[in-house]
């Protein structure tokens, strides 16, 4: 093992100022952990829970079945084709088609932009709320999720051996945030205050029926299931993925279904049902309701903003850097304009893509400040769902497909049915069946963000072949990072 570490390259040599391996198995598993267990839980616990009422588990339960169909898929194929392009490089081998290639790439991207900007805006809200502000304008919040964004990509341009290392302090406090959650609901059900019999109650505030209700909630779940993917687009800068990859995946998994259950359960049982859903600051999250009412006479609630505030600012790191590294090498391809690929020859981090990812997330934030009826949150966090629902069903069936090829020994390989079952359910809840009349602007803000996708893909195309008389497409898709 010690000799098959020590002769991995660095990803495209030591000539070139790129990027090199740093992740092992106990970082993995806490970034895929820490990626995981961030935003999500803090997002959207309090609107699932006002879709089922006590049962709020189960959308947990369920999301965590369909990310685990996908994730066997993730893991056959990032260990038969261990590289760093994760889903664009399943499409790519599966259809190859270049432009429907960079559409699922862009789609990742996007999807990393839009989760760390739901990230930005419940840090914004929390920290406001932990510095004394209980009830802070939109504007104050939309400032300071704004500033965190720049100091984020302050971070990133660090490079991922600092930004992975900060992820082990971040994930660190996180799991410590829900721990406190968690201690609170035994505490109070302990004391008898709790009434656990609450969760087997069903309850649908449109009177819809236990399965469209179980969907809808299902779908918004699906937001904190999302993360292990970000650990493929990593896979060049982990130390012997074929090995690691399998169980570190799973593990991080089944650590964040177990922790997302017994939220969800202290949730319904110290919260009233009539209040799960309208929590006191609907950006802020349901979980500062539990501390404060759980625990009123514990100064623990002064406190749990800022531990928030390090929870979701993980998310937010881990995504800015999956994004920023994709759009890099599309540059690097040719298939985004190259000024996007340019690296920091000391650092060694893709800073002109990191500054387009960081602009196009504080746009994201600002408009749909502005125009969205409905929580920000709510609006960002189910676009990010929705984006990767895509992506996931068309990895599921691209491994399908690329059982065509030989699988090389010692690789990961899924039961046949699972890729069937993991298409099949994500491609469901992408409908307008699984979303509530508010959430429809999700397929508005996906939409948009993938137009701007399609126009640089043009202006590429454009430049390609009308300057250097050569076609747009991936090069070397094997190494799109």
């Amino acid at each position: 093992m010690s000799t098959t570490q020590s002769t991995q390259p660095d990803v495209n040599g030591p000539e070139d100022a790129d990027l090199k391996r740093v992740l092992g198995p106990k970082l993995l598993l806490l970034f895929i952990v820490g990626d995981i267990l961030g935003a999500g839980v803090y997002a959207v616990t309090g609107k699932l829970a006002g879709q089922v009422g006590g049962i709020a588990w189960l959308p947990f339960l369920v999301a965590f079945a369909v990310a685990t169909v996908t994730a066997f898929s993730y893991l056959e194929l990032v260990t038969k084709y261990p590289q760093a392009a994760g889903a664009a490089l399943y499409t790519h081998k599966a259809f190859g088609i270049h432009f429907v290639t960079f559409l699922v790439a862009f789609t990742v991207v996007c999807s990393g932009i839009t989760s760390a900007s739901t990230s930005s805006n419940l840090l914004a809200a929390n920290l406001l709320i932990g510095f004394g502000n209980e009830d802070p304008s939109s504007a104050t919040t939309l400032v300071t999720a704004l500033v965190f964004m720049l100091v984020l990509a302050a971070i990133n341009l660090r490079g991922v051996g600092e930004s992975v290392k900060f992820n082990v302090l971040l994930t660190l406090v996180e799991m410590t945030a829900l721990a406190i959650v968690i201690g609170i609901g035994i505490w109070v059900i302990g004391r008898g205050d709790g009434d656990l019999s609450r969760i087997t109650v069903f309850e649908s505030p449109d009177d819809k029926g236990l399965f469209m209700a179980v969907t809808i909630a299902t779908a918004i779940a699906f937001f904190s299931m999302v993360g292990f993917e970000d650990s493929v687009n990593m896979v060049e800068e982990t130390q012997d993925p074929m090995k690691i990859f399998p169980r570190t995946m799973l593990t991080g998994l089944g650590i964040a279904v177990v922790i997302y259950m017994l939220v969800a359960i202290s949730v319904v049982a110290v919260i009233p049902a009539g209040d799960i859903a309208k929590p006191t600051n609907a950006e802020a999250g349901i979980l500062l309701d539990v501390v404060k009412t759980g625990a009123p006479d514990l100064p623990i609630d002064r406190l749990f903003p800022f531990l928030t505030v390090f929870a979701v600012a993980n998310t937010a790191l881990i995504n800015m850097l999956m994004a920023s590294r994709l759009i890099y090498g599309m540059a690097q391809q040719d298939v985004l304009p190259r000024s996007l690929g340019k690296v920091l020859p000391g650092r060694r981090s893709p800073w002109t893509a990191i500054v387009f990812t960081t602009l196009l997330a504080l746009a994201l934030i600002t408009v749909v400040s502005l125009d969205a009826e409905n929580s920000v949150v709510a609006a960002l966090s189910g676009t990010t769902a929705l984006l990767l629902l895509a992506v996931f069903t068309i990895v599921n069936i691209a491994c399908l497909i690329l059982r065509r090829d030989p699988t090389p020994e010692g690789a990961f390989r899924a039961p046949s049915f699972l890729p069937v079952v993991g298409a099949i359910c994500c491609a469901y809840l992408l409908g307008p069946w699984a979303r509530l009349e508010a959430d429809m602007i999700q397929y508005k803000i996906a939409g948009g963000l993938l137009a701007v996708g399609v126009v640089l893909w043009a202006l590429t195309w454009v430049t390609n072949r009308g300057v250097r008389a050569k076609k747009t497409g991936f090069r070397d898709i094997d190494h799109l990072e």
